[in-house]
Protein backbone atom coordinates (compact mmCIF):
# COMPACT_ATOMS: atom_id res chain seq x y z
CA UNK A 1 0.00 0.00 0.00
CA UNK A 2 2.95 2.41 0.50
CA UNK A 3 3.79 2.66 -3.28
CA UNK A 4 0.00 3.09 -3.64
CA UNK A 5 -0.18 5.96 -1.13
CA UNK A 6 3.07 7.87 -2.57
CA UNK A 7 1.39 7.32 -6.34
CA UNK A 8 -1.75 9.02 -5.56
CA UNK A 9 0.13 11.61 -3.24
CA UNK A 10 1.94 12.66 -6.49
CA UNK A 11 -0.78 12.61 -8.61
CA UNK A 12 -3.19 14.50 -6.68
CA UNK A 13 -0.27 17.14 -6.01
CA UNK A 14 0.23 17.55 -9.95
CA UNK A 15 -3.79 17.82 -10.51
CA UNK A 16 -4.16 20.52 -7.94
CA UNK A 17 -1.16 22.56 -9.07
CA UNK A 18 -2.54 22.15 -12.93
CA UNK A 19 -5.77 23.55 -11.78
CA UNK A 20 -4.87 26.39 -9.37
CA UNK A 21 -2.38 27.51 -12.68
CA UNK A 22 -5.29 26.98 -15.29
CA UNK A 23 -7.28 29.89 -13.03
CA UNK A 24 -3.80 32.00 -12.48
CA UNK A 25 -1.13 31.55 -14.51
CA UNK A 26 -1.07 28.55 -16.66
CA UNK A 27 3.18 28.43 -17.21
CA UNK A 28 2.69 28.17 -13.31
CA UNK A 29 1.64 24.25 -13.75
CA UNK A 30 4.11 22.61 -11.49
CA UNK A 31 4.42 19.83 -14.46
CA UNK A 32 5.32 21.91 -17.22
CA UNK A 33 7.69 24.42 -15.13
CA UNK A 34 9.58 21.23 -13.94
CA UNK A 35 9.62 20.66 -17.47
CA UNK A 36 10.40 24.12 -19.15
CA UNK A 37 13.28 23.78 -16.46
CA UNK A 38 14.58 20.93 -18.09
CA UNK A 39 14.64 22.49 -21.47
CA UNK A 40 16.15 25.57 -20.16
CA UNK A 41 19.28 23.43 -18.16
CA UNK A 42 19.49 20.69 -20.89
CA UNK A 43 22.93 20.20 -22.81
CA UNK A 44 23.06 22.41 -26.16
CA UNK A 45 23.65 18.21 -27.01
CA UNK A 46 21.12 16.68 -25.32
CA UNK A 47 18.42 19.81 -27.38
CA UNK A 48 19.92 18.45 -30.02
CA UNK A 49 19.86 14.86 -29.95
CA UNK A 50 16.09 15.09 -28.60
CA UNK A 51 14.92 17.69 -31.85
CA UNK A 52 16.45 15.35 -34.25
CA UNK A 53 15.01 12.11 -32.62
CA UNK A 54 11.80 12.91 -32.12
CA UNK A 55 10.89 16.32 -33.81
CA UNK A 56 8.11 18.01 -33.78
CA UNK A 57 6.91 15.51 -30.90
CA UNK A 58 9.87 16.69 -28.54
CA UNK A 59 7.76 18.42 -26.27
CA UNK A 60 5.34 15.41 -25.83
CA UNK A 61 8.02 12.96 -25.40
CA UNK A 62 9.65 15.64 -22.69
CA UNK A 63 6.26 15.85 -20.27
CA UNK A 64 5.54 12.18 -21.13
CA UNK A 65 8.79 11.17 -19.67
CA UNK A 66 8.41 13.62 -16.83
CA UNK A 67 5.03 11.59 -15.80
CA UNK A 68 7.18 8.31 -16.31
CA UNK A 69 9.95 9.50 -14.16
CA UNK A 70 7.72 10.58 -11.13
CA UNK A 71 6.05 6.75 -11.44
CA UNK A 72 9.16 5.61 -10.47
CA UNK A 73 10.04 8.25 -8.04
CA UNK A 74 7.06 7.76 -6.28
CA UNK A 75 7.23 3.81 -6.35
CA UNK A 76 10.59 4.02 -5.07
CA UNK A 77 9.78 6.23 -2.23
CA UNK A 78 6.47 3.73 -1.43
CA UNK A 79 9.20 1.15 -1.09
CA UNK A 80 11.47 3.19 1.22
CA UNK A 81 8.79 4.00 3.22
CA UNK A 82 7.59 0.55 4.49
CA UNK A 83 10.65 0.66 6.42
CA UNK A 84 10.29 4.62 7.58
CA UNK A 85 7.86 6.66 7.10
CA UNK A 86 9.03 9.76 7.11
CA UNK A 87 10.55 8.82 4.20
CA UNK A 88 6.98 9.17 2.06
CA UNK A 89 6.64 12.20 3.59
CA UNK A 90 9.95 13.70 2.23
CA UNK A 91 10.00 12.73 -1.11
CA UNK A 92 6.62 14.08 -1.89
CA UNK A 93 7.67 17.48 0.24
CA UNK A 94 10.77 17.56 -2.14
CA UNK A 95 9.08 17.38 -5.36
CA UNK A 96 6.85 19.75 -4.39
CA UNK A 97 9.97 22.38 -3.27
CA UNK A 98 11.49 21.35 -7.10
CA UNK A 99 8.29 22.71 -8.74
CA UNK A 100 8.00 26.20 -6.29
CA UNK A 101 12.00 26.27 -7.44
CA UNK A 102 11.39 25.30 -11.02
CA UNK A 103 8.76 28.18 -11.28
CA UNK A 104 11.02 31.08 -9.06
CA UNK A 105 13.74 30.15 -11.50
CA UNK A 106 11.30 30.75 -14.92
CA UNK A 107 12.32 33.50 -17.15
CA UNK A 108 9.97 36.06 -15.88
CA UNK A 109 8.57 34.60 -12.07
CA UNK A 110 5.83 36.54 -10.32
CA UNK A 111 4.21 35.65 -7.00
CA UNK A 112 0.73 34.82 -8.37
CA UNK A 113 3.00 32.11 -9.79
CA UNK A 114 3.94 30.54 -6.42
CA UNK A 115 0.32 29.69 -6.24
CA UNK A 116 0.30 26.59 -7.99
CA UNK A 117 3.58 25.59 -6.58
CA UNK A 118 2.56 25.79 -3.08
CA UNK A 119 -0.76 24.27 -3.44
CA UNK A 120 0.28 21.51 -5.34
CA UNK A 121 3.03 20.93 -2.24
CA UNK A 122 0.45 21.36 0.37
CA UNK A 123 -2.08 19.02 -1.35
CA UNK A 124 0.78 16.12 -1.53
CA UNK A 125 1.97 16.29 1.55
CA UNK A 126 -1.37 16.21 2.86
CA UNK A 127 -2.71 13.24 0.91
CA UNK A 128 0.35 11.12 1.49
CA UNK A 129 0.31 12.03 5.62
CA UNK A 130 -3.76 11.20 5.54
CA UNK A 131 -3.14 7.74 3.49
CA UNK A 132 -0.45 6.64 5.15
CA UNK A 133 -1.60 7.35 8.23
CA UNK A 134 -4.86 5.23 7.76
CA UNK A 135 -2.55 2.36 6.30
CA UNK A 136 -0.24 2.16 9.13
CA UNK A 137 -3.31 2.48 11.50
CA UNK A 138 -3.93 -1.25 13.62
CA UNK A 139 -7.34 -3.38 13.52
CA UNK A 140 -10.38 -1.75 12.61
CA UNK A 141 -12.21 1.57 12.81
CA UNK A 142 -15.75 1.97 14.33
CA UNK A 143 -18.24 3.16 12.42
CA UNK A 144 -19.07 7.10 13.14
CA UNK A 145 -15.96 7.63 15.42
CA UNK A 146 -12.73 6.51 13.77
CA UNK A 147 -12.11 5.02 17.14
CA UNK A 148 -9.95 1.58 16.78
CA UNK A 149 -12.18 -0.82 16.74
CA UNK A 150 -12.65 -4.42 18.07
CA UNK A 151 -13.98 -6.58 14.98
CA UNK A 152 -16.78 -4.74 15.27
CA UNK A 153 -16.33 -1.90 13.41
CA UNK A 154 -14.60 -1.09 9.78
CA UNK A 155 -11.50 -3.18 8.38
CA UNK A 156 -8.87 -0.51 7.85
CA UNK A 157 -8.48 -2.05 4.32
CA UNK A 158 -12.01 -0.98 3.76
CA UNK A 159 -11.35 2.51 4.97
CA UNK A 160 -8.30 2.94 3.32
CA UNK A 161 -9.37 1.56 0.04
CA UNK A 162 -12.22 3.81 0.15
CA UNK A 163 -9.99 6.59 1.16
CA UNK A 164 -7.80 5.97 -1.84
CA UNK A 165 -10.82 5.34 -4.40
CA UNK A 166 -11.98 8.68 -3.02
CA UNK A 167 -8.22 10.54 -3.29
CA UNK A 168 -8.31 9.29 -7.17
CA UNK A 169 -11.97 10.44 -8.12
CA UNK A 170 -10.94 13.57 -6.41
CA UNK A 171 -7.83 13.76 -8.72
CA UNK A 172 -9.49 12.89 -12.13
CA UNK A 173 -11.67 15.32 -11.25
CA UNK A 174 -9.49 18.39 -10.49
CA UNK A 175 -7.01 17.25 -13.59
CA UNK A 176 -9.88 16.97 -15.90
CA UNK A 177 -10.66 20.12 -14.88
CA UNK A 178 -7.93 21.73 -14.90
CA UNK A 179 -7.22 20.48 -18.64
CA UNK A 180 -10.33 21.42 -19.80
CA UNK A 181 -9.66 25.23 -18.37
CA UNK A 182 -6.12 25.65 -19.76
CA UNK A 183 -7.38 24.31 -23.40
CA UNK A 184 -10.07 26.80 -22.84
CA UNK A 185 -7.38 29.58 -22.82
CA UNK A 186 -9.38 31.44 -20.75
CA UNK A 187 -11.04 33.26 -24.07
CA UNK A 188 -8.50 33.03 -25.97
CA UNK A 189 -10.65 31.47 -29.00
CA UNK A 190 -13.36 33.93 -28.96
CA UNK A 191 -10.72 36.63 -29.07
CA UNK A 192 -8.86 34.68 -31.75
CA UNK A 193 -12.24 34.78 -33.53
CA UNK A 194 -12.82 38.47 -33.36
CA UNK A 195 -9.55 39.30 -34.85
CA UNK A 196 -10.18 37.00 -37.51
CA UNK A 197 -13.45 39.19 -38.19
CA UNK A 198 -11.40 42.19 -37.88
CA UNK A 199 -8.81 41.27 -40.17
CA UNK A 200 -11.01 40.18 -42.65
CA UNK A 201 -13.19 43.46 -42.63
CA UNK A 202 -10.14 45.64 -42.77
CA UNK A 203 -8.77 47.39 -46.12
CA UNK A 204 -5.50 46.33 -47.19
CA UNK A 205 -2.89 48.68 -47.85
CA UNK A 206 -0.73 45.80 -50.03
CA UNK A 207 -2.07 43.00 -50.80
CA UNK A 208 -0.09 39.35 -51.77
CA UNK A 209 -0.49 38.50 -55.73
CA UNK A 210 -2.79 35.33 -55.98
CA UNK A 211 -0.42 32.23 -56.40
CA UNK A 212 -0.58 30.72 -59.40
CA UNK A 213 -1.78 27.19 -60.16
CA UNK A 214 2.09 26.80 -61.68
CA UNK A 215 3.84 27.61 -58.82
CA UNK A 216 3.69 23.82 -57.56
CA UNK A 217 3.39 20.54 -58.30
CA UNK A 218 1.47 18.55 -56.10
CA UNK A 219 0.17 16.38 -58.75
CA UNK A 220 4.08 14.47 -58.70
CA UNK A 221 4.16 15.05 -55.14
CA UNK A 222 5.27 18.07 -53.85
CA UNK A 223 3.92 19.91 -51.14
CA UNK A 224 1.04 22.60 -51.29
CA UNK A 225 3.34 26.22 -52.36
CA UNK A 226 0.39 27.45 -49.33
CA UNK A 227 0.84 25.08 -46.11
CA UNK A 228 -2.26 24.91 -44.33
CA UNK A 229 -2.07 26.24 -41.28
CA UNK A 230 -2.56 22.95 -39.53
CA UNK A 231 0.58 21.23 -41.19
CA UNK A 232 2.91 24.61 -40.47
CA UNK A 233 5.99 23.76 -38.78
CA UNK A 234 5.82 24.16 -35.22
CA UNK A 235 9.41 24.49 -33.71
CA UNK A 236 9.91 26.77 -30.24
CA UNK A 237 10.56 25.75 -26.42
CA UNK A 238 7.13 26.49 -24.59
CA UNK A 239 5.40 23.79 -23.55
CA UNK A 240 2.34 25.67 -22.72
CA UNK A 241 1.57 27.98 -25.56
CA UNK A 242 1.31 31.28 -23.65
CA UNK A 243 -2.65 32.91 -23.70
CA UNK A 244 -3.23 36.05 -24.19
CA UNK A 245 -6.36 37.41 -25.66
CA UNK A 246 -6.13 40.18 -28.29
CA UNK A 247 -7.72 42.97 -26.41
CA UNK A 248 -5.11 42.35 -23.38
CA UNK A 249 -2.02 42.72 -25.62
CA UNK A 250 0.50 45.25 -25.71
CA UNK A 251 3.46 45.70 -26.73
CA UNK A 252 6.82 47.65 -25.25
CA UNK A 253 9.17 49.53 -28.03
CA UNK A 254 11.95 50.59 -25.86
CA UNK A 255 15.97 50.56 -25.28
CA UNK A 256 18.04 52.56 -27.84
CA UNK A 257 15.15 54.53 -29.37
CA UNK A 258 14.52 58.26 -28.93
CA UNK A 259 10.78 57.71 -27.81
CA UNK A 260 9.19 54.41 -26.10
CA UNK A 261 6.08 53.41 -27.72
CA UNK A 262 3.51 51.09 -26.24
CA UNK A 263 0.97 49.37 -29.04
CA UNK A 264 -1.88 47.55 -28.72
CA UNK A 265 -3.85 45.18 -31.37
CA UNK A 266 -6.07 48.10 -31.78
CA UNK A 267 -3.07 50.53 -32.36
CA UNK A 268 -1.70 47.83 -35.05
CA UNK A 269 -5.01 47.66 -36.52
CA UNK A 270 -5.42 51.60 -37.16
CA UNK A 271 -1.76 51.18 -39.10
CA UNK A 272 -1.47 50.26 -43.08
CA UNK A 273 -2.28 46.27 -43.05
CA UNK A 274 -0.51 44.38 -45.82
CA UNK A 275 -0.50 41.19 -46.79
CA UNK A 276 2.61 39.03 -48.08
CA UNK A 277 3.63 35.72 -48.82
CA UNK A 278 6.41 34.26 -47.09
CA UNK A 279 8.78 30.82 -46.29
CA UNK A 280 9.62 30.43 -43.28
CA UNK A 281 12.51 27.76 -41.88
CA UNK A 282 14.08 26.56 -38.73
CA UNK A 283 17.71 26.48 -38.53
CA UNK A 284 17.26 23.13 -37.00
CA UNK A 285 16.10 21.57 -40.46
CA UNK A 286 18.50 19.33 -41.90
CA UNK A 287 19.43 18.84 -45.58
CA UNK A 288 16.05 17.64 -46.95
CA UNK A 289 14.20 17.99 -43.71
CA UNK A 290 10.59 19.64 -43.31
CA UNK A 291 11.03 22.20 -41.22
CA UNK A 292 10.17 24.58 -44.03
CA UNK A 293 6.57 26.27 -44.92
CA UNK A 294 4.57 28.99 -46.49
CA UNK A 295 2.17 31.08 -45.32
CA UNK A 296 -0.04 34.39 -46.43
CA UNK A 297 0.80 36.71 -43.51
CA UNK A 298 -0.68 39.64 -42.99
CA UNK A 299 0.69 42.61 -40.21
CA UNK A 300 1.90 45.77 -40.04
CA UNK A 301 5.73 46.43 -41.61
CA UNK A 302 8.23 46.70 -38.73
CA UNK A 303 10.77 48.77 -40.39
CA UNK A 304 8.41 52.19 -40.03
CA UNK A 305 7.47 51.67 -36.64
CA UNK A 306 10.60 51.07 -35.38
CA UNK A 307 12.20 54.45 -37.16
CA UNK A 308 8.68 55.91 -35.97
CA UNK A 309 10.55 55.18 -32.25
CA UNK A 310 14.14 56.63 -33.35
CA UNK A 311 16.44 54.14 -33.47
CA UNK A 312 20.25 55.29 -32.27
CA UNK A 313 22.41 53.97 -35.14
CA UNK A 314 24.40 52.38 -32.63
CA UNK A 315 21.66 50.08 -31.84
CA UNK A 316 22.42 46.98 -34.05
CA UNK A 317 20.42 44.47 -32.50
CA UNK A 318 16.59 43.72 -31.67
CA UNK A 319 15.50 41.78 -29.21
CA UNK A 320 12.41 40.67 -28.84
CA UNK A 321 10.91 38.91 -26.24
CA UNK A 322 8.23 36.16 -26.31
CA UNK A 323 5.12 36.00 -23.42
CA UNK A 324 7.28 32.98 -22.10
CA UNK A 325 10.63 34.88 -21.80
CA UNK A 326 12.06 33.33 -24.99
CA UNK A 327 14.38 35.93 -26.58
CA UNK A 328 15.70 36.36 -30.27
CA UNK A 329 18.24 38.76 -31.37
CA UNK A 330 17.78 40.14 -34.64
CA UNK A 331 20.61 42.49 -36.89
CA UNK A 332 18.88 45.92 -37.04
CA UNK A 333 20.12 46.80 -40.32
CA UNK A 334 18.55 43.58 -41.70
CA UNK A 335 14.96 44.97 -40.34
CA UNK A 336 15.28 48.35 -41.63
CA UNK A 337 16.71 47.13 -44.96
CA UNK A 338 14.61 48.38 -47.98
CA UNK A 339 12.10 45.70 -49.49
CA UNK A 340 12.97 43.11 -46.64
CA UNK A 341 9.41 43.13 -45.27
CA UNK A 342 9.45 42.70 -41.80
CA UNK A 343 6.27 42.12 -40.18
CA UNK A 344 4.42 42.33 -37.16
CA UNK A 345 2.19 39.91 -37.93
CA UNK A 346 -1.27 39.14 -36.72
CA UNK A 347 -2.91 36.89 -39.42
CA UNK A 348 -1.95 33.69 -41.02
CA UNK A 349 -3.51 32.42 -44.19
CA UNK A 350 -7.11 34.07 -44.15
CA UNK A 351 -7.69 34.00 -40.19
CA UNK A 352 -5.68 35.48 -37.11
CA UNK A 353 -2.81 33.41 -36.11
CA UNK A 354 -3.08 29.97 -34.84
CA UNK A 355 -2.77 30.34 -30.99
CA UNK A 356 0.15 27.55 -31.46
CA UNK A 357 2.04 30.11 -33.99
CA UNK A 358 2.00 33.48 -31.82
CA UNK A 359 -1.79 34.94 -31.48
CA UNK A 360 -2.21 37.87 -31.31
CA UNK A 361 1.09 38.92 -32.79
CA UNK A 362 4.56 37.70 -33.88
CA UNK A 363 7.63 38.71 -35.68
CA UNK A 364 8.12 37.25 -39.48
CA UNK A 365 11.14 38.62 -40.65
CA UNK A 366 12.08 36.39 -44.70
CA UNK A 367 15.68 35.57 -45.39
CA UNK A 368 16.26 34.71 -41.77
CA UNK A 369 16.54 31.86 -39.47
CA UNK A 370 13.48 31.79 -37.02
CA UNK A 371 15.86 31.59 -33.82
CA UNK A 372 16.79 35.36 -34.65
CA UNK A 373 14.20 36.50 -35.94
CA UNK A 374 10.16 35.07 -35.48
CA UNK A 375 9.68 35.55 -32.00
CA UNK A 376 6.13 34.08 -31.48
CA UNK A 377 3.58 35.67 -28.33
CA UNK A 378 5.58 38.93 -28.92
CA UNK A 379 5.83 41.13 -25.63
CA UNK A 380 8.82 43.16 -25.93
CA UNK A 381 11.17 44.91 -28.51
CA UNK A 382 14.37 46.54 -27.28
CA UNK A 383 16.51 48.20 -29.30
CA UNK A 384 20.10 47.22 -28.44
CA UNK A 385 23.61 46.13 -28.96
CA UNK A 386 25.13 42.50 -29.44
CA UNK A 387 27.54 43.26 -27.29
CA UNK A 388 25.34 44.42 -24.76
CA UNK A 389 23.07 41.61 -25.00
CA UNK A 390 22.90 37.95 -25.39
CA UNK A 391 19.61 35.90 -25.97
CA UNK A 392 18.35 32.57 -25.48
CA UNK A 393 19.64 30.47 -28.30
CA UNK A 394 22.85 32.47 -28.29
CA UNK A 395 23.59 31.31 -24.99
CA UNK A 396 23.56 27.59 -25.98
CA UNK A 397 25.94 27.94 -28.63
CA UNK A 398 24.20 29.05 -31.75
CA UNK A 399 25.72 31.89 -33.80
CA UNK A 400 25.06 35.74 -33.53
CA UNK A 401 23.22 36.33 -37.13
CA UNK A 402 21.78 33.31 -39.21
CA UNK A 403 20.73 34.15 -42.97
CA UNK A 404 18.90 31.30 -44.69
CA UNK A 405 21.28 29.03 -46.97
CA UNK A 406 20.69 28.35 -50.49
CA UNK A 407 18.34 24.85 -49.89
CA UNK A 408 16.74 22.20 -51.83
CA UNK A 409 15.23 18.66 -50.73
CA UNK A 410 13.50 15.76 -52.82
CA UNK A 411 10.03 15.26 -52.23
CA UNK A 412 9.34 12.46 -54.99
CA UNK A 413 9.75 9.76 -55.32
CA UNK A 414 10.25 8.87 -51.45
CA UNK A 415 13.39 6.92 -50.21
CA UNK A 416 13.66 3.20 -51.16
CA UNK A 417 10.21 3.52 -53.42
CA UNK A 418 10.11 0.55 -56.38
CA UNK A 419 9.88 2.22 -59.94
CA UNK A 420 9.70 0.81 -63.32
CA UNK A 421 12.51 1.27 -65.80
CA UNK A 422 12.42 3.94 -68.11
CA UNK A 423 11.59 8.17 -67.22
CA UNK A 424 11.27 8.78 -63.80
CA UNK A 425 9.71 11.79 -62.31
CA UNK A 426 11.81 13.39 -59.60
CA UNK A 427 10.52 16.37 -57.91
CA UNK A 428 11.04 18.71 -54.83
CA UNK A 429 11.35 22.06 -53.21
CA UNK A 430 14.36 24.45 -53.08
CA UNK A 431 14.47 27.93 -51.28
CA UNK A 432 17.11 31.08 -50.52
CA UNK A 433 15.11 33.46 -49.02
CA UNK A 434 15.30 36.32 -49.15
CA UNK A 435 17.37 36.72 -53.04
CA UNK A 436 15.36 33.60 -54.55
CA UNK A 437 15.97 30.54 -56.75
CA UNK A 438 17.22 30.45 -60.30
CA UNK A 439 18.40 26.45 -60.81
CA UNK A 440 17.74 23.42 -59.91
CA UNK A 441 19.98 20.35 -60.73
CA UNK A 442 19.25 17.00 -60.46
CA UNK A 443 21.70 13.71 -61.16
CA UNK A 444 21.23 9.88 -60.53
CA UNK A 445 24.78 8.53 -58.90
CA UNK A 446 27.74 9.89 -60.39
CA UNK A 447 26.15 11.04 -63.74
CA UNK A 448 25.63 13.78 -64.97
CA UNK A 449 23.55 17.07 -63.66
CA UNK A 450 20.20 17.44 -65.66
CA UNK A 451 18.58 20.51 -65.23
CA UNK A 452 14.90 20.68 -63.82
CA UNK A 453 12.27 22.70 -65.01
CA UNK A 454 10.88 25.49 -61.86
CA UNK A 455 7.65 26.37 -61.36
CA UNK A 456 6.44 29.43 -61.25
CA UNK A 457 8.50 31.93 -58.97
CA UNK A 458 5.93 33.88 -56.56
CA UNK A 459 8.70 35.92 -55.24
CA UNK A 460 12.40 35.77 -53.77
CA UNK A 461 11.06 35.67 -50.51
CA UNK A 462 8.93 32.10 -51.23
CA UNK A 463 10.22 28.67 -51.90
CA UNK A 464 9.91 27.51 -55.19
CA UNK A 465 8.92 23.94 -56.34
CA UNK A 466 11.21 21.91 -59.03
CA UNK A 467 10.61 19.11 -61.70
CA UNK A 468 12.58 16.87 -63.56
CA UNK A 469 12.54 13.98 -65.66
CA UNK A 470 15.77 11.04 -65.48
CA UNK A 471 16.32 7.86 -67.51
CA UNK A 472 17.12 4.93 -65.09
CA UNK A 473 17.57 1.22 -65.36
CA UNK A 474 17.30 -1.61 -63.12
CA UNK A 475 18.69 -1.08 -60.23
CA UNK A 476 19.38 0.66 -57.48
CA UNK A 477 20.23 4.48 -57.82
CA UNK A 478 21.02 7.63 -55.56
CA UNK A 479 18.94 10.70 -56.69
CA UNK A 480 20.57 13.56 -55.84
CA UNK A 481 19.99 17.48 -55.93
CA UNK A 482 21.48 21.10 -55.65
CA UNK A 483 20.09 24.60 -56.42
CA UNK A 484 21.19 27.51 -57.39
CA UNK A 485 20.12 30.91 -56.19
CA UNK A 486 19.93 34.36 -57.96
CA UNK A 487 23.83 35.65 -56.69
CA UNK A 488 24.92 32.45 -58.71
CA UNK A 489 25.80 30.48 -55.28
CA UNK A 490 25.42 27.04 -56.08
CA UNK A 491 24.11 24.95 -52.50
CA UNK A 492 27.21 23.61 -51.45
CA UNK A 493 27.95 19.52 -51.12
CA UNK A 494 29.72 19.99 -47.59
CA UNK A 495 27.42 18.26 -44.92
CA UNK A 496 27.33 20.13 -42.16
CA UNK A 497 24.95 20.06 -38.68
CA UNK A 498 21.94 22.68 -38.13
CA UNK A 499 24.86 23.79 -35.10
CA UNK A 500 25.83 26.61 -35.12
CA UNK A 501 24.00 28.49 -38.45
CA UNK A 502 22.15 25.95 -40.53
CA UNK A 503 22.71 22.38 -42.28
CA UNK A 504 24.48 22.59 -45.78
CA UNK A 505 24.76 19.24 -48.09
CA UNK A 506 23.31 18.31 -51.06
CA UNK A 507 19.92 16.02 -50.61
CA UNK A 508 19.32 13.00 -51.84
CA UNK A 509 17.09 9.99 -51.84
CA UNK A 510 17.83 5.78 -52.93
CA UNK A 511 15.14 4.27 -55.23
CA UNK A 512 14.75 0.78 -56.24
CA UNK A 513 14.36 0.92 -60.18
CA UNK A 514 12.80 -2.66 -61.73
Amino acid sequence: MAILVELLAIAAAVASGHLVAALVAPASSPFVAVGDAVVRLSPQPVVEFAKSAFGTADKPVLLAGIGVLLVLLGALAGLAARRQAVVGTAAVAVLGLLAVAAVLTGPVPTATDLAAPVVALVVGVAVQRGLDGLARRPGTTRTGDGGAGDGDGVPRRTVLAGASAAVAAGTLVVGGTGLALSSAGSGIVASRAALTGRLAAATLAETAPPVPASAAFPQLGTVPFVTPNADFYRIDVALTIPAVRAEDWSLRVHGRVGRELVLTVDDLLRRPLVQRTITMTCVSNTVGGNLVSTADFVGVELAPLLLEAGVDPAADQIVSTSRDGWTAGTPTATVLEPGRGALLALGMNGEALPVEHGFPVRMVVPGLYGYVSATKWLADIELTTFAERSVYWRDRGWAERAPIKTQCRIDAPVGFSRLPAGRVQVAGVAWAQPVGITAVEVRADDGPWVRAELATEVNPNTWRMWRAELDLSPGSHTLTARATDRRGLVQTDVRVDPIPDGATGWPSTIVTVV
